[in-house]
């Protein structure tokens, strides 16, 4: 019998290996520029620079960053770009215009302004005084960052502060903010000396697709020079975030960043405007604030300190694909090995739909593993971060192989019970119980992340890989394997009813161009069904 039984898998197994080479080789699929984002021998006009490394956060008033730390980052920046633009002089900012001067680098440099009128005041007084040590370093100064956005300024407050700075240096002065703001605040532009906007694609109200980002950019651009004239306009920030969660048809994504950036370059050379990319470092830190999305807007990648795309170099999404690929395939195959032992032990021959859900599982695991690893490699931030992830992860590649066993072993998907119910519910195996402990923690992640969705869903991201790697493999043993009695457990039936209405809700809330979203959405809602149909039956005696 063990031959015959043997046919089925040995025939699967090749398929799903290379279903799985067929997803990745789609995947890693690079593209090619015809203007390199980063070109030495064409340099930037300017990028964000802060300087802020691994832990270290401005969110700390402590934090001071060396001296030697700046000089490093900026004299590699100056083999890319002219200039840089900074945000405030605190957390030892103020040193990047001395440093600057060395390099050979034009500064535009920021005032912080916030609520604390005192702090105003000594921020001001800091760059007044930069200004006129490197008058040929600092071009311009940035009086206040966004600050009517963040509403902690009144426009007629900006006005005089911005003009109070013009009374005591010889620059330009200008003041930064969201291009929308500027419309609804048009006192300001009487006080500058040019207008400088941020255009963000992925952060408008109404988020850009990013074949038309870049689009977006010009459309703008021209609409505020219609708005605003006589005055130049500068483009102060914009960009695209290589890692994130999706927005409506945003996508972050590496190769997605490097076309907006080219695009936007090749624009602003020919039609002759200034721009400043943010940004120039990758900023951990901003995660705290933004999720996964705000630590991934730089040029350079927050850890070697390198150029993400080197010129020459075709981008892929997924550069360590090869790996990521024959991890998948291994997966694969240790699936196909446990439902093999688990054959050898109790000679039979399994029902040809039992093999066909193990070779399901082994492909969709297979074919995902490299993408939930990538995500929580990029997702994961802090210790709560790594463990959640983690967790789900685990849960994740423990989920096919244990589903593999149970399937031909002819099991059903094991209930909450028979994990933390009463004895008369348990001692059903060591495999039953660990299969239990996957359930209990994709269950629960799950609820955690739909709840999220529904209450605060703005910086979150969709964990659509490792839970479509988890799910999958309980929908199948519940689709074949499901005990005919029993009763429906009660906390099975909440959590379905929890992951449907959430499900529903983030559905509408996200709208149907987010595959993220959408892709997420339908794993709760297969896990909900999944949940519903299980069975609790006591132990006989």
């Amino acid at each position: 019998m063990e031959p015959i039984s043997l046919r089925t898998p040995l025939a699967l197994l090749p398929i799903s290996l290379c279903v799985i080479a067929a997803v990745w080789w789609w995947l890693a699929t690079p593209i090619s520029l015809a203007r390199a984002p980063i070109d030495p021998a064409a340099k930037l006009q300017c990028v964000s620079y802060t300087p802020f490394r691994g832990a270290q956060t401005p969110l700390e008033p402590g934090t001071h960053i060396p001296v030697e730390q700046i000089e490093q980052d900026l004299t590699d920046l100056a083999k890319v770009t002219d200039c840089v633009r900074t945000y405030s002089i605190e957390n030892g900012l103020d040193q990047v215009p001395g440093v600057a001067a060395k390099a050979g680098l034009k500064v535009m440099q920021g005032i912080w302004l916030g609520s604390n009128r005192f702090k105003n005041l000594q921020q001001i007084a800091i760059a007044v005084r930069l200004s006129k040590e490197y008058p040929g370093v600092i071009t311009s100064l940035i009086v206040g960052n966004e600050v009517l956005l963040r509403g902690e300024m009144t426009t007629a407050d900006l006005a005089a502060n911005i003009r109070a700075v013009k009374a005591q240096v010889d620059v330009p002065v200008t003041y930064a903010d969201v291009w929308e703001y500027w419309l609804k605040n048009r006192e300001i532009y009487d006080a500058v000396d040019f207008v400088t906007i941020h255009i963000l694609p992925y952060w408008e109200d109404v988020p850009i697709k990013a074949k038309f980002a870049a689009g977006h950019v010009d459309d703008i651009r021209k609409r505020m020079a219609v708005a605003f004239p006589g005055k130049e306009i500068l483009i102060g920030e914009t960009g695209w975030p290589s890692a994130g969660r999706m927005r409506e048809g945003a996508l972050p994504s590496r190769t997605n960043q490097a076309r907006i950036v080219s695009e936007i370059l090749d624009l602003a050379k020919r039609e002759g405007f200034r721009v400043n990319l943010i940004e120039a470092y990758d900023q951990p830190w901003k995660r705290q604030l933004e999720g996964t999305v705000g630590g991934f807007w730089g040029l350079f990648d927050a850890v070697k300190r390198q150029v993400k795309y080197p010129p020459g170099v075709p981008i892929s999404n997924f550069p360590a694909w090869r790996i990521q690929m024959g991890c998948g395939m291994v997966l694969s195959a240790f699936t196909f090995l446990a439902a093999w032992l688990t054959l050898r032990r109790r000679p039979w021959t399994p029902r040809l739909s039992s093999w066909i859900a193990v070779g399901v599982s082994a492909t969709t695991a297979g074919a995902l593993l490299g993408i939930a690893a990538d995500k929580m490699y990029y997702e994961s931030y802090g210790i709560g971060g790594w463990l959640l992830w983690g967790a789900l992860l685990t849960a994740a590649i423990a989920s096919p192989l244990l589903v593999a066993h149970a399937l031909i072993a002819g099991r059903a998907l094991p209930t909450f019970l028979e994990l933390l119910g009463p004895r008369d519910y348990r001692g059903k195996g060591v495999l039953a119980v660990l299969l239990a402990i996957v359930l209990v923690v994709t269950t629960v992640i799950a609820a955690q992340t739909a709840l999220g969705f529904t209450f605060d869903p703005r910086y979150r991201d969709f964990p659509y890989a490792s839970l479509t790697m988890a799910v999958v493999p309980f929908a199948l043993l519940t689709m074949l394997n499901r005990p005919q009695q029993g009763t429906r457990p009660i906390a099975e039936s909440v959590f379905a009813g929890l992951l449907t209405i959430c499900a529903i809700y983030t559905l509408f809330n996200e709208g149907t161009t987010n595959w993220q979203s959408d892709w997420t959405c339908v794993m709760y809602l297969l896990l909900a069904a999944t949940l519903w149909r299980a069975r609790a039956a006591q132990n006989p005696g």
